[in-house]
């Protein structure tokens, strides 16, 4: 089963250099990353930039279209406004269906400000116990992750969280 974890970071970089650890991490085979997008948000700049893992679709990974829609939902919709409600509505409906409702798209737009970065992670085979020991320095807030009530409690352990 694929997990999807979304982390918020305090700095534009932790995404990135979480993201690079979990990597290295892989090669250990101690997590399979099958997709991962990160969302970048300089202090100065009106807008986040987001960045895809994987560029092409390919055996496990998902398609940008996801992670496009997914990203316009959470942070271009406040900007649009009522113009494109319906298909918003539709788009809202098909995310709730897999687990990603709209409590999660307001907790990430509000946590996922100028100053910060979110990885948003698609993930099997995790050895949370081996992981927690291997990122125990990353400071980054669990938003939202699909993984057991006990995995999930590991990790909020992991990066401090009650």
């Amino acid at each position: 089963m694929a997990t999807l974890t979304v982390f918020k970071f305090p700095t534009p970089e932790g995404a990135e250099q979480t993201l690079s650890k979990l990597q290295d991490l892989q090669k250990q085979q101690l997590i399979t990353i099958l997709d991962a997008a990160i969302v970048t948000w300089p202090a100065d700049k009106k807008k986040p930039k987001t960045r895809q893992l994987y560029n092409l679709a390919g055996a496990g990974a998902l398609t940008g279209a996801f992670w496009g829609m997914l990203f316009g939902l959470i942070f271009l919709m406040p900007f649009v406004g009522a113009m494109i409600g319906a298909a918003t509505g539709a788009i809202s409906g098909s995310f709730a269906d897999i687990g990603i409702d709209d409590k999660f798209i307001k907790e990430v737009q509000q946590k996922v400000v100028p100053g910060t970065s979110a990885l948003f992670l698609m993930s099997a085979n995790e050895v949370v116990d081996r992981i927690q020991s291997e990122l125990g320095d990353v400071n980054a807030e669990l938003i939202a992750s699909n993984l057991s009530t006990d995995q999930e409690a590991k990790l909020r352990e992991l990066f401090g969280e009650e």
